[in-house]
């Protein structure tokens, strides 16, 4: 998950104004603190009432009990990464996060030049199944600052990749995972693919529906520079899609409520995870 250059534009006013309402509405304490440099095309996001913060070794020691009182509703964690790589904090945030009461999910940041079923492997080996985690997040982005894989590779080859360890992350955790991309990998790859797959879309300069063909999306990363309190560096901020009853229905059924409503049970399974 990428750290993009902030924009500045004359429109700063709206996201000015989105601000001192967040912060002056009821149980919105959590968006009353300082956030670095947002676009302003990204105020709707603001006016969100669920949000969360995802997290790698790059924030450094967090402090999970500030974290849960400045109003954070939800983490992802970076746990690992391509079939050889685990976040040196993954396991400390891990049990944190959890102790504090903060919501939490793994992430796994794909490596485009490593076999997908040993991925999916290393995934397993490293994040604990278990039945109050968050459904796992699937992070796809091209690696193209990578010294030894900056490669693209072909939409279909991708793909291929992609369904493994979707169902590989299914199976271990027992809940549909959640798929990460930004605008230029969605475009190469996804747009019209894999539909049944919920989607967390970055968009920092504009609303998901600009960049995204207008495909639903559950989590909004709105911005790489937001501040929280607990975290000594930028963190990016998310923005979930729905209200504060549809985030209560998220918890407890893992599912987007606008899937179960269509749909009940499509996407869960029959593994039921331990949560020791």
């Amino acid at each position: 998950m990428q750290v993009d250059r902030l924009l500045k534009h004359p429109l700063a006013c709206v996201l000015t104004t989105a601000l001192i309402l967040a912060s002056c509405a009821p149980g919105q304490t959590y968006l009353s603190g300082a956030n670095q440099g947002p676009h302003p095309r990204v105020a709707r996001a603001l006016t969100q009432p669920v949000h969360g913060i995802d997290v790698s070794r790059y924030q450094g020691k967090i402090d999970w009990a500030s974290v849960k009182a400045a109003g954070t509703n939800f983490a992802y964690i970076k746990a690992t990464e391509g079939g050889d790589h685990v976040d040196e904090l993954f396991v400390e945030n891990w049990k944190e996060a959890r102790a504090a009461g903060v919501p939490r999910g793994a992430y796994h940041f794909v490596f485009w030049c490593r076999d997908a079923r040993e991925q999916v492997e290393w995934f397993k080996r490293n994040v604990p199944a278990e039945a109050d985690a968050l459904p796992p997040v699937l992070d796809l982005e091209w690696n193209s600052s990578s010294p030894t894989c900056p490669y693209k590779l072909p939409k279909q080859q991708a793909l291929s990749m992609i369904q493994i360890m979707l169902k590989g992350m299914r199976e271990h955790t027992g809940k549909r995972p959640i798929i990460y991309t930004d605008p230029g990998f969605y475009k190469d790859v996804l747009e019209g693919e894999l539909l049944e797959y919920p989607l967390w879309a970055r968009s920092v300069a504009d609303e998901p529906e600009a960049r995204y063909a207008q495909r639903p999306w559950l989590l909004w990363q709105y911005t790489a520079s937001g501040r929280v309190t607990g975290v000594s560096t930028a963190v990016d901020r998310n923005a979930f899609w729905g209200s504060r009853s549809d985030w209560a229905q998220f918890l407890s059924t893992h599912c987007d409520p606008r899937t179960e409503a269509s749909t009940p049970g499509r996407c869960t399974n029959s593994k039921v995870a331990s949560a020791d």
